[in-house]
This record gives structure tokens, C-alpha cells and sequence, in this order.
């Protein structure tokens, strides 16, 4: 059985555009919060990528540094 997290920890969702030469450009499109139960994640966006890929960070580790 899956561990149930206990933790507020949440994760901001992005996009990235990479860019051959330059600096990737990071879009934030949403947030990932642990549903109430503990098992799993609500999933909030705002946008949707146009290459389907989502990078999540984990805040409690990286902050808003993006």
C-alpha cells in the first residue's frame, strides 16, 4: 500500500521552453496539492502546454526560484 503523505507540500507546475543557444523559458501553468486523504494530488491548471510536457517542483525545496 502506497505511503499516505502527511506533509503540506505542494508543487508548481511548468512548462519549459527550450531554446538552442538561450536561456529555457519557464512558464508557470499550475499547482499540485496532496488531496485530503493523503493518497495522490489535486491537479490545478491554468494553461495547458503545447508540447504535453509538465516539469513539477517541489517547493519546499526549490521556493518560488523559477
Amino acid at each position: 500500500m502506497p505511503k499516505k503523505r502527511t506533509d503540506d507540500t505542494y508543487y508548481t507546475l511548468y512548462t519549459v521552453k527550450e531554446r538552442e543557444g538561450k536561456d529555457n523559458i519557464w512558464t508557470r501553468i499550475g499547482a499540485a496539492f496532496p488531496h485530503k486523504n493523503g493518497f495522490g494530488f489535486n491537479i490545478r491548471l491554468n494553461a495547458l502546454p503545447t508540447d504535453g510536457d509538465i516539469v513539477a517542483l517541489d517547493q519546499a525545496h526549490y521556493g518560488n526560484s523559477k
